[in-house]
């Protein structure tokens, strides 16, 4: 009976974390990322899933092989072949986005389509 109880309470504290508003938020955050992503021309040199520009690399796993931080100072920062948008974007939009990339998990295919 005690395990019962102790599954129950676990069963309880389960739903209320994955129906909590800050996972709500996130979600939010994504989709607003994902948005941003478009809409500030993102997509015009990076792709997504096969979706987008290939002036610069595949986003698809980004989140996989970067930190938050590291995206972040991409965007803000640039580099030597891509420019800096942190003039240019909003601090919301640089959040968005962030929030999008990093949930951009997906591993590299075996045998990528030839461009």
């Amino acid at each position: 009976m005690r395990l019962m109880a102790r599954l129950a309470v676990a069963a309880i504290l389960l739903w209320f974390t994955l129906t909590s508003p800050a996972l709500a938020s996130s979600r939010a955050q994504r989709a607003r990322g994902a948005a941003d992503f478009v809409s500030t021309g993102c997509d015009h040199c990076h792709s997504i899933r096969q979706s987008g520009g290939h002036r610069g690399p595949d986003l698809s796993g980004v989140g996989r092989r970067k930190g938050k931080t590291a995206i972040r100072n991409q965007i803000l920062y640039g580099s030597k072949v891509m420019p800096a948008f942190g003039d240019v974007l909003s601090h919301d939009e640089v959040n968005d986005l962030v929030a999008y990339l990093r949930s951009c998990r997906d591993k590299k295919p075996a045998n990528p389509p030839p461009p």
